[in-house]
């Protein structure tokens, strides 16, 4: 129970919010109210591969990067990780991070590089085939 299901005043300098509450800063206050990133729309798929642009301008000079947008920075910076690694790591939503990551593709602080669609995969017969002619030598 709590003073909101007990009806009990709460007392001067107690706190207004528990563990359970989730964080205090909501994920549209983060992205600034965007549910897309950048200005083209770019899609991260979850297995893209997310790494620090060491020729690029770099977070540390970028006065516009909130705590999270170097949060994601900072993950980067140790190897590089996938989207979904980085939500994990950073403790945000999926969607925040795409946004959050939209802003450091487009102030040159990240590369990304895509997964290669299914369609320009080879196919697994010839791939089977090759194996095969591979033992056969």
């Amino acid at each position: 129970m709590n003073e909101f299901t007990t009806g009990a005043p709460r007392e001067p300098g107690s706190q207004w919010y528990d563990n359970e509450a989730g964080p205090l800063v909501r994920p549209y206050a983060m992205t600034g109210g965007r549910t897309r990133p950048g200005p083209t729309g770019v899609r991260f798929d979850l297995i893209a591969l997310v790494t620090l642009d060491k020729g690029g301008s770099g977070a540390d000079g970028e006065p516009a990067l909130g705590p999270e947008h170097r949060a994601l920075v900072d993950l980067c910076r140790t190897e590089t990780q996938s989207v979904a690694e980085l939500a994990a790591g950073a403790d945000l939503p999926v969607g925040v991070v795409r946004v959050l990551l939209g802003d450091l593709l487009e102030l040159g602080c990240v590369t990304v590089s895509r997964p290669v669609p299914p369609a320009q995969l080879p196919d697994e017969r010839i791939l089977r085939e090759v194996i095969a002619g591979l033992r056969a030598l």
